[in-house]
């Protein structure tokens, strides 16, 4: 299991980064203050680190700047209120691989990792293919394209966002607050229909049975012989 440090002082998003990463299979180390971080950082028992600039102790530029120094090859994503185009230039010319801005989509976050991961992994074999697959649906999260068999469908930043979670949990049932977390972020309300609103976009768009409803629990990507009208 890849780890992870998240250099984060807001507790409900480390919290919440933490969950959902490990739900990927991703173990994730939280420290709250950079001089924390900074330590467990140079340890080299992580193979990425998720830096939040607004720490209560130093600047993540800082930080950023310390790990650099002692570490060159080490991943950093920043993840920061901080979006300004000045910070986001700051941040990749200190040394930062990406630059994402809060409030941010869980989705797109994993697909981040995953990727700084695979370049950071052994360079002398074969990239893994970045393709989620399921029968003849296909997303490529990196090119943000998705197709039915062969086809191109157009798919909103959101619904791909949903697709990409059922893509990667292919046959477990999913809870509408697991699928609120990931696809729309800490932020969202937990008496929302949304996520109903739009598994129809999906099937209006993918094949209605492909998604199956659990009742009680929320919704399943199964094989299309498996689907059953009845849970509907």
């Amino acid at each position: 299991m890849s780890q992870i440090l998240m250099i984060e002082d807001e507790p409900r998003i480390s919290s919440f980064v933490a969950k959902g990463l490990k739900a990927e299979g991703l173990a994730t180390t939280v420290a709250g203050t950079g001089r924390e971080g900074l330590i467990l950082a140079l340890t080299g028992g992580f193979e990425l680190v998720i830096l939040d600039l607004g720490l209560p102790d130093m600047d993540g530029f800082t930080v950023l700047e310390k790990i650099r120094a002692q570490d060159p090859g080490l991943p950093v994503i920043i993840l920061t209120a901080r979006a300004s185009g000045e910070d986001t230039v700051t941040g990749l010319t200190s040394g930062a691989d990406d630059y994402m801005p809060k409030p941010f989509r869980f989705a797109e976050l994993v697909a981040r990792v995953r990727l700084r991961l695979r370049s950071e992994g052994n360079s002398s074999s074969a990239p893994a293919d970045p393709v989620l697959r399921h029968a003849d649906l296909e997303l490529d999260p990196i090119r943000h394209v998705a197709a039915i068999g062969g086809v191109e469908v157009d798919l909103s930043a959101r619904e791909f966002s949903l697709a990409e979670t059922f893509l990667r949990h292919p046959g477990q049932a999913l809870s509408r607050e697991q699928l609120l977390s990931r696809v729309w972020g800490y932020d969202f309300d937990p008496g929302s229909n949304v996520v109903d609103v739009y598994v129809r976009y999906l099937r209006n768009k993918l094949g209605v049975t492909r998604f199956t409803t659990v009742r009680g629990v929320g919704y399943r990507l199964v094989d299309e012989k498996d689907y059953q009208p009845a849970d509907d």
